[in-house]
């Protein structure tokens, strides 16, 4: 079993900066495809990124390209949300989750292990 732990979340300005980060334990992390979705109040969960398990291919939402980029440490189970030029509406929770394969996809129903959530505050 995946246990995943996020961090890193706050408030920020409008056109500022953040960096989450989600630790991992159990399983072999470098296995797993990783991923980070999130859910603005009101709003299903969506997308944000992923990347895959050696971490040579990363894919976005159109809305957080050129923004937000995804990395992973797998000799410290971690995986990164770098997040610029943040806006209002990237105010959400935001979640990490693994999926059984190195293989990312965008979708939710792909992932079986998620962190507790982070909340990210952007403020115009």
């Amino acid at each position: 079993q995946v246990q995943l732990v996020e961090s890193g979340g706050g408030w920020v300005q409008a056109g500022g900066s953040l960096r989450l980060s989600c630790a991992a334990s159990g399983g072999t992390f470098k296995t797993y495809a990783m991923a980070w979705f999130r859910q603005a109040p009101g709003k299903e969960r969506e997308f944000a990124a992923a990347i895959r398990g050696s971490g040579g291919y990363t894919y976005y939402a159109d809305s957080v390209k050129g923004r937000f980029t995804i990395s992973r440490d797998n000799a410290k189970n971690t995986v990164y949300l770098q997040m610029n030029s943040l806006k209002p509406e990237d105010t959400a929770v935001y979640y990490c989750a693994s999926r059984p394969s190195s293989i990312p996809t965008m979708a939710e129903l792909h992932y079986d292990y998620w962190g507790q959530g982070t909340q990210v505050t952007v403020s115009s």
